[in-house]
């Protein structure tokens, strides 16, 4: 250590930073890279990617740092709570006054201490009923296309893609994303909802068609190596997708949180391509089987109905039979038919000549009455009609000599108008017309009046 100048007592003086320089290399030196065990507190990423937070027991605390490069290495989500084992390299940071660890490496403090954070988990969402089964679709029985998730790399695809070949060659669309690691999560949630999102009639163009049915794959791991399957974002995307989700993940015996919430489970990989689709032979065969019978069915339906219909003609009657009782009686009839047309005939001409005669004998007493009664009407309705038409006359008369009297010339002459008549007794109208008249003659109310017009003066006016 660098001293910077003697004080007084021969004690040195130092500056704050190399105070803290110092306690720095002396961390490091004595510690090195160390192995620490703990409860998570406080954990964060930043959007620069790097995390920070702090190791605690029921004692004591230390902060953590782990920078992106090592964070995008993590194999499980970390949480706060959750008992870890770190690797690193113990610092300080002099910028705080503060020591901390460099964290390079990070696991789980045990498969238990996983185990416990996974269950808690499938608690919280069981809760809200992420798995409930009346949540569980119906599986297509022969899907158009099939989107599958999952890494294009691997054994995975290529087992899917063998199986549905061998049983029943579908369209199939792979959405490859990383099924480990910590950005594994993100892209399987994101996947899911990328299908989800292609329309009933496909992407622009049409190009990428909505599939019908999703299987989400991996192999076979250990706890860590499946996390992100048991991850909440991946759940929560499986539950809420439309499209029918099929989850295959890892051997028969490992069981993730994906597998409560997608609508069929299936143990393996190969299994999820063996329930995606029958076996196209052993359909054709069954329906060729089914073919068969429903013929049979219908050859021995035809010749029951055949053979009822038959026994049923038997016991009816035969038609010329049916028609012979008819005939006699209708040939009786027509028979009897003119000697009671003759004798209806004969009974209607005399009531017919009755009723004539009875006729011819009221009919001058009936003309008489008659006739008096339409002469007393006739002599009271005469007068009364005349009467009726001149009083009409005369109301018509009188309207129109009203009028007359309010439209007369007399009566406009009396409110202070003239009339100008020519010379030779007709109406003058205009001042071209009066200036080539010898004379006027000017009507007013008490009498006429004669003038000689001065044509120059009518010209000018």
């Amino acid at each position: 250590m660098t001293m910077a100048m003697e004080t007084e007592g021969n004690t040195p003086e130092y500056s704050v930073s190399e105070i803290a320089g110092a306690l720095k290399r002396t961390v490091e030196q004595a510690f090195g890279q160390v192995r620490v065990r703990g409860e998570l507190s406080g954990f964060k990423k930043v959007a620069s990617g790097h995390c920070y937070g702090a190791l605690k027991d029921a004692d004591a605390v230390v902060d953590l740092v782990m920078f992106r490069g090592a964070a995008s290495g993590l194999s499980f989500r970390p949480e706060d709570g959750l008992e870890v084992v770190v690797t690193g390299k113990l610092t300080t940071y002099p910028g705080r006054s503060k020591y901390q660890i460099i964290v390079e490496r990070m696991a789980p403090a045990g498969v238990g201490a996983l185990l416990a954070q996974i269950e808690a988990r499938r608690l919280k969402l069981a809760g809200e009923g992420l798995f409930a089964a009346e949540r569980k679709r119906a599986l297509p029985f022969i899907p158009e296309v099939i989107g599958i998730v999952t890494s294009p790399t691997g054994a995975v695809i290529r087992d899917i893609l063998h199986r549905l070949g061998d049983r029943f060659p579908r369209r199939v669309l792979v959405w490859p994303v990383a099924v480990q690691g910590e950005a594994a999560a993100g892209q399987i949630a994101a996947a899911i909802a990328g299908f989800n999102a292609l329309g009933a009639g496909g992407a622009v163009g049409g190009a990428v068609p909505r599939p019908d049915l999703l299987i989400v794959a991996r192999g076979g791991g250990s706890v860590e190596d499946l996390m992100a399957f048991n991850e909440e974002i991946v759940v929560r995307a499986a539950a809420a997708s439309a499209i029918p989700l099929i989850s295959a993940v890892g051997h028969e015996t490992d069981t993730t949180l994906i597998d409560y919430a997608s609508d069929w489970r299936a143990p393996t990989p190969t299994a999820a391509a063996e329930r995606a689709v029958p076996v196209r032979a052993e359909l054709m065969a069954t329906v060729g089987m089914l073919a068969g019978r429903l013929g049979q069915a219908s050859v021995r339906g035809l010749s029951q109905r055949r053979e009822r219909a038959a026994a049923v003609a038997a016991r009816l009657p035969v038609a010329k039979r049916l028609v012979e009782m008819p005939a006699q009686r209708l040939d009786e009839l027509s028979g009897r038919l003119p000697r009671a047309l003759a004798g209806v005939a004969g009974r209607a001409g005399q009531r017919l000549a009755e009723a004539g005669r009875g006729i011819v004998r009221a009919m001058p007493a009936r003309l008489a009455v008659a006739r008096a009664a339409l002469g007393g009407q006739a002599a009271g309705l005469r007068p009364w009609l005349l009467r009726s038409k001149q009083e009409a006359a005369a109301a018509r008369l009188a309207s129109a000599g009203r009028l007359l009297g309010s439209l007369g010339p007399a009566q406009v002459l009396g409110r202070g108008y003239a009339l100008v008549l020519g010379a030779d007794g007709h109406l003058v109208t205009t001042s071209a017309q009066a200036g080539a008249q010898p004379r006027l003659t000017i009507r007013l109310s008490d009498g006429d009046t004669r003038v000689v017009p001065d044509v120059a003066q009518a010209r000018l006016l």
